[in-house]
């Protein structure tokens, strides 16, 4: 593993240990060279997603994108990063498992607001005035209602 301070491939490992519901090993690392110490993340990945956006570009699916969306949706709300690398697992597992080599970015949108959901509604209502490009209050007021409504017919 390179050094991301100093660019040296001399580096070691000084701990292990499993992370983010056992679906990665979070490595502590020193370097040899400058003796800078940094985290990494190990995870296995089954298949390259392709996200297929909007406009028809094709990417490939990148956890750190969501991860930073999601973050962004959460800012100042009690929910902590832990919370966030699981959400953003489980949507990976999600795509991964689902057995296609291309999801559409609103198959990625509506996993993440699922996800949101059930863990912070304001985070949730945020997130949707971004993906589903609110263009005035009226728009949150009528999102609101609307998922009211569903929760209401919910049979949980």
């Amino acid at each position: 593993m390179r050094c991301p301070f100093c660019g040296s491939e001399n580096t070691s490992v000084k701990d292990s240990r499993s992370a983010e519901d056992n679906t990665a090993v979070r490595r502590r690392r020193v370097c040899e060279a400058c003796g800078a110490r940094f985290t990494t993340f190990e995870r296995v990945q089954l298949r390259e997603i392709m996200v297929v956006k909007r406009d028809g570009k094709r990417v490939p699916f990148d956890r750190d994108r969501l991860t930073r969306s999601i973050t962004i949706a959460l800012r100042k709300r009690p929910v902590d990063r832990e919370q966030i690398d699981q959400m953003v697992s489980g949507i990976a597992r999600k795509l991964e498992s689902g057995g296609e080599t291309e999801v559409t970015s609103n198959e990625v949108g509506e996993f993440a607001m699922e996800a949101l959901r059930q863990v912070d509604p304001v985070g949730y209502v945020r997130f949707a005035s971004v993906y589903k490009d609110f263009r005035d209050p009226n728009d949150f007021a009528q999102f609101i209602e609307q998922t009211s409504l569903e929760d209401e017919s919910d049979p949980e």
